[in-house]
């Protein structure tokens, strides 16, 4: 066989049906091409008028108007822009894929200030129409001086008719005839949301129309967007009001947000946006953020992962970057080093913030803090060198209820712990620990949020001098006394009672001297069994047989005055029922101060302490 070279062959009558069906994924979609193609026009015809090549009336207003007609099946798409000539019709609409909005820039570039205000570049918008439409109908005029009107129409087939029209003012109307299965597009409420999804804040004055309405007063149509988006200003002016507004106009939130980002960026990228932090309500609020893509005003997405990273998904805002490398559809961002300057200039942009705010504002940085801490630690998991950026500033409540960072923690308890960081994770289930620190003058920080297991290993890694101990998993030597209560026999009978009466409960068993005498015994587990215990409740997942029992301690203070008397106590036979009888209630005590009883142990414990209480009141009687 010899070699043979030539040309691929694209079939039209095979290509618009792709293009219908499967270019753009969301049938809804063809309302956003179409207005943004009537914005396209008039933004042409704009920029004609600015360098002299056309002539317009100085009280002329542009408008893009939709019309929804539920009796005569049809959906209006009326501009008062550019207009197009029958030549350039064939041109534009009858060549797939052959862009006016190129050709006009290519055209116009030496005399025009900027490109960016034209939102097609491919020149597959219009036939979005087909997805819809059984028939589409153009009716235009061009601005050109003597042009004619000319109409087109066709049946979504490769064959098309042209005529000339009546039409005498500049512009075009696409009129679609609305096919029996995409009926729900003459709803005019359903036009409405579609046009608040995608058009709400596009350059020219949209117009929605219901042409079956009842006539009651004439009334003058109010445009549907707003045409300069608070996004569009400049961050110095623009109120703490407006910001509010426009926030709760947008995500319908009527909680004001903590704060916000305005991004501002002309070189070397185009990036306008505002970023806001929400409140959260729960922490199933981290997965509901939303962080709306626009292109030139006209909406994109939400939550485009290559622009905004994971863990600031859970922000509230808008981003309008013209220059991303978007898809054909303009529903999806192509693979593009640029994407990713651009998400590394808003996680900078971020960071940069939290650094200004902790600075500047310190009080109120601590106020947002429990709101905005989870995202933040996330985020320090995720981007090493957003917790490069951030590692000074991030801050850990107290149990006081005072915010300090992790280096001020430190040197306060140098002399005490030093490399050692106690934290609670529930302080009134642990009050009792809490407590036993304060007076000491020991210090703890709370970390209650569901990702601070996470966040602890991470910093464990990140600095091997630092180790993280929950309050209720070790025994600060400053919580101890050297005045030992018992003497080494003592202690020795005080174990082996304590052993004898919780020998099911499979528990160690240590005789300590805390200086809190008030305490008779306290529950201890292991750092590292706790957190394969939480690691485990967490994934819903058995890692088998844990060394829990093992490594689960109740730490016996026989500085404590019932402790005292137990081993005294001891020495008569007939005490041992009463001595187990305190050892559970000491232990289900001491085990309250941890974590909850099982239902089972909780009835129990109430049973003995009801019959503790009677056995007290009849010794008072006696």
């Amino acid at each position: 066989m010899q070699t043979e070279r030539g040309n691929i062959t694209v079939n039209t009558e095979d290509m618009l049906p792709i293009i219908k069906k499967w270019l753009y994924s969301d049938s809804d979609i063809f309302i956003r091409e179409l207005v943004s193609n009537g914005c396209d026009a008039i933004n042409k015809f704009q920029s004609l008028v600015s360098i002299g090549e056309a002539d317009v009336e100085d009280d002329e207003k542009y408008y893009v108007k939709l019309i929804v007609d539920k009796e005569a099946k049809t959906l209006k798409f009326i501009d008062n822009g550019i207009g197009m000539t029958g030549d350039e019709v064939k041109k534009y609409i009858n060549q797939v894929a052959f862009s006016g909005a190129k050709d006009f820039i290519q055209k116009y570039e030496d005399k025009m200030d900027k490109e960016g205000e034209i939102i097609g570049h491919f020149g597959l918008g219009f036939y979005s129409a087909f997805m819809v439409s059984e028939l589409v109908q153009i009716d235009t005029l061009s601005y050109q001086e003597d042009a004619e009107a000319v109409r087109w129409s066709c049946d979504g087939g490769v064959e098309y008719t042209m005529e000339p029209s009546d039409r005498e003012e500049r512009g075009t109307t696409v009129t679609l005839f609305v096919n029996e299965d995409s009926e729900e597009y003459l709803n005019y409420y359903r036009v409405r949301e579609v046009l608040d999804k995608y058009c709400a804040f596009l350059p020219i004055e949209i117009y929605l129309e219901d042409a079956n309405a009842e006539e009651e007063e004439e009334e003058e149509l109010e445009p549907i967007n707003d045409t300069e988006p608070l996004w569009l200003k400049r961050p110095n002016e623009c109120t703490d009001d407006e910001y509010k507004e426009f926030y709760r106009k947008v995500f319908h939130d009527f909680d004001d947000p903590l704060f916000w980002i305005h991004l501002n960026v002309d070189y070397p990228f185009n990036l306008k946006g505002i970023l806001y932090f929400p409140r959260l309500k729960n922490e199933f609020d981290t997965l509901e953020g939303r962080v709306k893509l626009y292109c030139n005003q006209v909406f994109v997405a939400d939550n485009i992962k290559e622009v905004i990273p994971e863990f600031l998904l859970l922000l509230k805002g808008v981003i309008d970057c013209p220059d991303l490398p978007l898809n054909v559809s303009r529903s999806f961002l192509q693979n593009d080093p640029y994407v990713r300057k651009v998400s590394n200039h808003i996680t900078k942009k971020v960071a940069d913030k939290l650094i200004s705010l902790y600075k500047d504002e310190r009080e109120n940085y601590n106020k947002y803090w429990d709101d905005i801490n989870p995202f933040i630690k996330y985020g320090c998991m995720q981007d090493y060198s957003f917790y490069d950026r951030l590692k000074d500033v991030l801050i850990y409540k107290t149990i006081d209820d005072e915010y300090i960072t992790l280096e001020e923690y430190l040197e306060e308890s140098e002399d005490r712990h030093k490399g050692k960081v106690y934290y609670v994770t529930d302080k009134n289930q642990q009050a009792q620990y809490i407590n036993l620190f304060k007076e000491q003058g020991l210090n703890a920080v709370l970390l209650d949020s569901p990702i601070d297991n996470a966040f602890i290993q991470f910093l464990e890694n990140y600095s091997t001098d630092v180790k993280f101990y929950r309050i209720d998993s070790h025994i600060a030597d400053s919580v101890k006394t050297d005045e030992k209560g018992l003497d080494k026999t003592e202690r020795k009978i005080l174990q082996t009672v304590f052993k004898r009466a919780l020998e099911d409960k499979n528990v160690k068993i240590e005789v300590e001297s805390l200086k809190a005498d008030s305490v008779p015994a306290i529950m201890l587990l292991a750092e590292e069994s706790r957190r394969m215990k939480d690691l485990s409740r967490q994934l819903g997942v058995d890692f088998g047989a844990m060394p829990e029992a093992e490594e689960q301690t109740l730490v016996v203070n026989d500085n404590n005055a019932l402790m005292r008397l137990l081993p005294s106590l001891n020495a008569n036979e007939d005490n041992k029922a009463d001595i187990e009888l305190i050892c559970r209630q000491v232990y289900d005590l001491a085990m309250l101060g941890h974590e909850p009883l099982e239902p089972e142990e909780m009835t129990e414990f109430i049973d003995r302490s009801n019959e503790l209480l009677l056995r007290f009141a009849q010794l008072e009687r006696e």
